[in-house]
């Protein structure tokens, strides 16, 4: 099922860049000469070759139907995902397709060679095949044939097959997976000198009007959807429950709004993402119904932040057996970021003021030792857990599951300082300490700091141009250092122009 793509012999927007061999020379003059890769400056040249190796090895070799698993055997027998491995899989869910084919798309943008389009080209085709009738994706797919004929695709509905029976077609938002496929087909359909196919148009516009459809009349979302919200659902102020079950329920919890794991953040980033790129309206008033939906999921009183996930009634529910009912400092955390992202782009005072609040529940339920409970119990705030074996609730944290985090670190109190300074800037002043740098000095500063991670991403690679993580060839190192070579090739370049 793997196969070699071959090259496209189309121009490049290198014709339109300063000739290689000569940036290269004012690159080392500019930078402070010595040689080109030691102490002063890693070649620019030797950068994007290691890029391209890297790129091409994973085109040739791992691709399957121009999509990625997430990690491989060396042998290259099969591939793997969270939960499957498979020689016919690629990951929905990052890392894989969809973050390895955005990394090939910037490496595009700041290089100009064909070869990352191309990859970026194969990822976005293969994400049309796989997409559900729903409109978005599960966490992997395998090309197998019996794995594809127990799933309903669009190209199914397409094809006048409209009942997906009992076969598989629920999208699922979790752990970034529909969102980030939707980033990457938006980013490929309007990047400079892509060739979409009508295919793949063709999905990222069914997806984004599913997404769309899904949003709760209160402006949430689901974990997972299969068709339209619905539009009879109330629009409810978030509050608790005169009493909730101390035991699991065993209930679905999918249909729930849920803000598990940053879901409704990610969400909130394609649209704005989609609003810039597109200036259509729909996005950025789906961006504010959302926002609206994080104000009435927020609390009042004494525990002024969020649950993990919520009922129709707007009480806080059940998920997973180790997810109860509760005040969430992760998911309060994630939906403060996101108001944040909304304030900065539309500037309405409501959302600072929400996230001020959240920032002072979050402040004042922090532990002794420095860290936060995840679960906080409904009224009291007292910090509530699972025990190990039998997942009771509990308030003794000396036995906890190891596999979930119910203490998270201090990383929390950074992100809340780092949060409070935004929030004392304007949103324009915000904005412009969020973009790039203007002049070239800034660059050259840039460019300049990233030297020791640009010679470990290099010094790190295999023979073949690959990045191990043990004993697994990686995509999530492919992921993190074609981020960092694609980011120093273009400081390096915009520090000369």
């Amino acid at each position: 099922m793997k196969r070699k793509v071959e090259m496209s012999k189309d121009p490049t927007l290198l014709s339109r860049r300063l000739n290689p061999v000569w940036q290269t020379i004012l690159l080392s003059l500019f930078l402070g000469g010595g040689a080109l890769f030691g102490e002063e400056v890693p070649d620019r040249e030797l950068v994007v070759e290691a890029m391209k190796e890297a790129t091409e090895f994973y085109r040739e070799n791992l691709s399957v139907e121009g999509g990625y698993a997430s990690s491989w055997d060396i042998d290259l027998s099969k591939g793997y995902t969270e939960h499957r491995s498979s020689p016919t899989l690629i990951s929905i869910q990052p890392h894989g397709t969809t973050t390895v084919g955005l990394r090939m798309l910037r490496a595009y943008e700041v290089t100009g060679e064909e070869v990352f389009l191309e990859g970026a080209r194969d990822a976005a085709e293969s994400l049309a095949v796989c997409q559900l009738s729903s409109g978005g994706w599960e966490k992997d797919f395998d090309f197998d044939p019996d794995f594809v004929e127990a799933r309903h695709t669009r190209r199914n509905l397409e094809g006048g097959d409209a009942s997906p029976g009992k076969r598989r077609h629920m999208s699922t938002l979790d752990d970034f997976k529909t969102t980030s496929a939707l980033w990457l087909l938006l980013e490929y359909v309007h990047a400079a000198g892509a060739d979409s196919s009508p295919e793949v148009t063709r999905a990222l516009t069914f997806g984004v009007e599913s997404l769309l459809a899904a949003q709760f009349p209160n402006g949430g979302w689901p974990q997972g959807f299969e068709g339209p919200a619905d539009p009879s659902l109330p629009v409810l102020k978030a509050s608790f429950p005169d009493e909730w079950p101390r035991k699991w329920p065993q209930v679905k919890y999918t249909g729930y709004a849920t803000l598990n794991d940053g879901n409704l953040g990610h969400v909130m980033d394609f649209l704005l993402r989609a609003h810039e790129l597109t200036g259509e309206s729909r996005y950025l008033e789906a961006a504010l119904r959302l926002g609206d939906f994080l104000l009435l999921a927020q609390f009042e009183g004494e525990q002024s932040a969020w649950a993990q996930q919520y009922d129709e009634s707007m009480h806080p529910v059940w998920a997973r057996k180790f997810e109860p009912p509760a005040i969430s400092s992760s998911e309060s955390l994630s939906a403060a970021e996101t108001l944040v992202s909304l304030w900065k782009a539309t500037g309405e005072a409501r959302f600072r003021e929400s996230v001020l609040k959240g920032l002072s529940w979050l402040e004042k339920s922090q532990l002794s030792d420095g860290q936060w409970a995840r679960f906080y119990e409904l009224k009291t705030n007292r910090p509530l857990y699972c025990e190990a074996d039998t997942y009771e609730l509990t308030y003794d944290d000396s036995n906890l599951p190891t596999h979930y985090g119910f203490k998270i670190q201090s990383s929390i109190e950074r992100k809340i300082v780092r949060l409070r300074e935004t929030l004392e800037m304007s949103p324009a002043e915000a904005r412009a300490k969020a973009s790039p740098p203007k002049w070239p000095e800034s660059w050259k500063k840039r460019a300049r700091g990233m030297r020791k991670e640009v010679r470990e991403a290099l010094d790190t690679r295999s023979d073949d141009g690959y990045w191990l993580n043990g004993d697994k060839i990686d995509a999530g190192l492919f992921v993190r250092n074609m981020a960092t070579l694609s980011d120093y090739v273009e400081a390096l370049d915009k520090s000369i122009e």
